[in-house]
């Protein structure tokens, strides 16, 4: 992990950087090594392609604007400000190192996925990943993803493990900027056909993609990936998350320390960024009678894990499932019938109401909902 690192964060003597990245971006990685952390998004992103590059396993990235990232958190490709040079780290590991390939597409979802999935098919050893620029961009491979993705190894016994990464989470940017569409891609999960997730910290992601080519099996993996936590502060991962014997967790207990766990009253379920801003007002109104589970893993649906976790709130009376999305979206249609039947409770709902539009338009109502939902999880 060190080695992947310092290659990360090392350039080419006589190589101009910007001076934003020269500044910001590279020190905070070479501290972040320094000290175990703090490790966000991006980086965990290029330290297991890093780990999978190094153990043979070729890594291919295609997307709008995924060399930069849409959000200018990854730079997996360097540019020399003089002489607009490339330098790419992931590409200097090592003599016995795989292929690494990151290329910027052109805004034709169904053609560049289409292109992408056969490629998954054709080179069965290597990471192939397709990015998004906004999750909501996907509408325009839905076929793809129709016919072929979610059922070409029921229908010819096609496998693939591609992967897509779909920026998602609702913080005001309006209708198209906002949802990746998650209650589609729950509709058409079967049969244990493809992986869905929703993530909320680097190193789960990390450990998401390294699986991918680490089991034996080779499913699609749909991946809700973060906007605003590729910067927020609390959305980080240290060192040791990250090494042997850690893992992949499609359920994440709370990190709060229940001194007393027959005192929670409540139990609240969540997926994704929304858990971030749970867990700030309840620490701003020193709730500590409610706990809040992270499903990482939305299908398949691992019940005995939840069924573990929520064990030990055994005298909690009420349980919540909170999104951000509106009642007819998102995983609450598909989440609450699994989630009582674990429960044998009934499960209730806070999130926005139906809507014909996945967002609001106006930032100023974004908020308002925004608001009257986190507080709604806590009082339902």
């Amino acid at each position: 992990l060190q080695h992947i690192g310092r290659v990360l964060t090392s350039l080419p003597d006589g190589f101009h950087l910007h001076p934003t990245l020269a500044k910001r971006f590279i020190p905070r990685r070479i501290e972040a090594l320094e000290e175990g952390g703090p490790i966000d998004w991006a980086f965990a992103e290029s330290l297991a392609w890093g780990g999978l590059l190094m153990e043979g396993n070729p890594v291919r990235l295609s997307g709008q604007d995924c060399r930069r990232g849409t959000f200018s958190q990854r730079h997996a490709v360097f540019y020399d400000s003089d002489t607009r040079d490339r330098y790419i780290p992931l590409q200097h590991l090592g003599e016995d190192q795989a292929k690494f390939c990151v290329y910027n597409s052109l805004l034709s979802e169904f053609a560049v996925l289409g292109f992408d999935y056969g490629y998954s098919l054709g080179a069965p050893g290597m990471l192939t990943m397709w990015e998004a620029q906004f999750g909501d961009f996907s509408n325009g491979a839905q076929v793809i993803i129709d016919q072929f993705i979610s059922s070409a190894e029921s229908k010819w016994q096609t496998p693939s493990d591609i992967v897509l990464l779909l920026p998602h989470g609702y913080e005001g940017m309006g209708p198209e900027h906002s949802s990746a569409r998650v209650e589609r891609f729950l509709l058409l999960c079967a049969e244990k056909n493809m992986f869905v997730g929703n993530f909320s910290t680097p190193a789960q992601y990390f450990h998401a993609l390294r699986r991918q080519k680490r089991r034996s099996i080779r499913k699609p993996m749909i991946v809700m990936t973060p906007k605003s936590l590729l910067t927020r502060a609390e959305a980080v991962s240290r060192e040791e998350d990250f090494l042997e014997g850690t893992c992949f967790q499609e359920i994440l207990a709370d990190p709060m320390t229940f001194d007393d766990p027959s005192r929670v009253s409540r139990v609240i379920f969540c997926s994704g960024k929304v858990f971030y801003d749970l867990e700030a007002y309840r620490r701003e109104q020193e709730i500590n009678n409610a706990a809040i589970i992270r499903v990482e893993q939305l299908y398949p649906f691992h019940h005995e894990m939840l069924e573990a976790v929520v064990g030990q709130f055994a005298s909690a009376s009420k349980f919540v499932w909170c999104q951000e999305e509106p009642l007819n979206m998102g995983a609450w249609s598909y989440i609450s019938p699994r989630l009582e039947k674990v429960l044998d409770r009934r499960v209730r709902y806070a999130g926005r109401d139906r809507a014909s539009s996945p967002a609001a338009g106006s930032k100023a109502v974004h908020y308002r909902e925004q608001k009257a939902l986190i507080e709604k999880a806590f009082s339902v």
